[in-house]
């Protein structure tokens, strides 16, 4: 921490009065060269302020320190206290206010609590920033379901565990191996990516670990493969359920060495690699009918990663559909550069079982098509020309009883609690397909849950 007291002997107390505790302070005795401390070095967690100051008032360091947003708990000390002052210092940003002569523990339990809020506060800021990610290492959006996805990532990054991706196609599976790769400290070597759906089976093995000369028909030289080319970095197996069993059985023991042989040699290789895989299916049930050896799939089951539907995404949807747009027009020499109200409202009701891939080449051959500045309802292409607005089933019936044409007077949140239950049964239990359909977020209609049940409404 800094101290900023110009009488000697005070400072000296002070110190010592931390010291005995374990708290250590720099002392200086003006204004100015706390504001250069400041400005230079380590920042201090705590600065403990004396306001008169040989040179300028300390509450111009004050001053100094909210305007430039320096993250430091300022704690001010005077002898000249007034309710005038306290409130100035905490206009200001001061934490706490120390009036002398005061007591070594006074001094110890406000500086301990000064620290521990700058402790909280860094806490809440790194998460806070967490959770306001809306671009991570090329996917967009920022719905709960990514803020999860990307925390995954963080953590998992930086070890050599394999990881396995699942989830629909179209979703960014191979979107997340890069983002793996790239906040790794593998990120300098290599990421090499196959799809082992799209390799014909006999190439496979040779695709993969390489083969000499006269291996096979066709091998007129040697070729180094996949896992020579990644050494060092990151491997991704795409379509890893796809794998014939015979080079499964081989995988498995290249994942368990480290070591291979090409195809038509003898030497053992060695590498250095970080597995990443995915599958669009189900790899459970995989293993279960006997296409997926169970050994294999443990081995390279170690970081689950399920990757979201577009649908379940909230307003994830209309961000990446505006990304493709400005792109796109920018790519065909268009003028697009928003999205109709009403065309968001379709996006975010429209089911997408192609998800990201699907979204993107409905933008692009809006683009292609039709000329405007903004997307609207009639550039749509099948089938999402053919999505109208879902009717939502009327809230309740009327009261037995009541005038004819008239409903009764309900509470207000009662209203509101059956139209968003009601939504969330015509949509067959899909909270963020009915949050479109009301026109709010599906983090509201989670919220408004909690807040029924904490109050007994449920």
């Amino acid at each position: 921490m800094l101290l900023v007291e110009d009488t000697p002997s005070l400072a000296r107390v002070y110190a010592e009065y931390l010291k005995k505790e374990g708290l250590t302070a720099a002392i200086v005795e003006t204004g100015r060269d706390a504001i250069g401390a400041l400005g230079s070095g380590e920042l201090p967690r705590v600065l403990l302020l004396d306001l008169n100051l040989p040179d300028i008032n300390g509450m111009e360091v004050l001053k100094h320190v909210s305007e430039q947003e320096i993250p430091v708990a300022v704690v001010v000390i005077t002898a000249h206290a007034s309710v005038n002052l306290a409130v100035e210092a905490m206009r200001w940003g001061a934490y706490d206010f120390l009036v002398k002569p005061f007591t070594a523990d006074r001094l110890v339990v406000t500086v301990r609590n000064a620290l521990e809020r700058q402790r909280l506060v860094q806490i809440v800021d790194r998460y806070k920033g967490e959770l306001e990610r809306d671009r991570y290492f090329g996917f967009i959006g920022s719905s709960l379901s990514m803020q999860a996805i990307y925390r995954i990532i963080d953590s998992a990054a930086s070890s050599k565990a394999t990881v396995f991706i699942t989830g629909e196609s179209g979703t960014g599976k191979e979107v997340c191996a890069e983002a793996i790769h790239r906040c790794s400290p593998r990120r300098d070597g290599s990421f090499v990516a196959i799809n082992c759906g799209a390799i014909p089976k006999d190439l496979m093995e040779s695709e993969i670990f390489g083969h000499v000369k006269g291996a096979f028909t066709g091998a007129v030289n040697d070729r180094d493969g996949a896992a020579t080319r990644a050494d060092g970095g990151t491997l991704f197996l795409d379509e890893i359920c796809e794998l014939e069993p015979n080079l499964q059985t081989k995988l498995l023991r290249f994942i368990q060495t480290g070591t291979f042989q090409k195809v038509g040699g003898t030497r053992v290789e060695k590498v250095d690699i970080r597995i990443v895989c995915a599958t669009n299916r189900d790899p459970m049930k995989e293993v279960e009918e006997g296409r997926f050896r169970e050994d294999l799939y443990y081995r390279l089951h170690v970081i689950p990663i399920h990757l979201p539907p577009l649908r379940e995404r909230e307003d994830d949807v209309t961000a990446i559909a505006r990304e493709f747009l400005v792109d796109y027009a920018r790519e065909e020499g268009r003028r697009f550069r928003e999205l109709d109200p009403a065309v968001e409202q379709v996006f975010r009701a429209y089911h997408w079982p192609g998800n990201v891939r699907q979204l993107q080449n409905v933008i692009r051959n809006i683009v292609v098509l039709h000329e405007g500045e903004a997307v609207t309802m009639d550039m749509l292409p099948a089938p999402l020309c053919q999505q109208s607005s879902a009717a939502v089933p009327a809230a309740a019936a009327e009261a037995p009883g009541a005038p004819a044409g008239r409903r009764p007077v309900r509470p207000l949140w009662l209203v509101e609690k059956e139209a968003i239950e009601d939504a969330v049964a015509a949509c067959d239990g899909n909270i963020p397909r009915a949050a479109a359909l009301l026109g709010i977020s599906a983090s509201t209609i989670y919220r408004k849950r909690l807040s029924w049940e904490a109050e007994g409404k449920a």
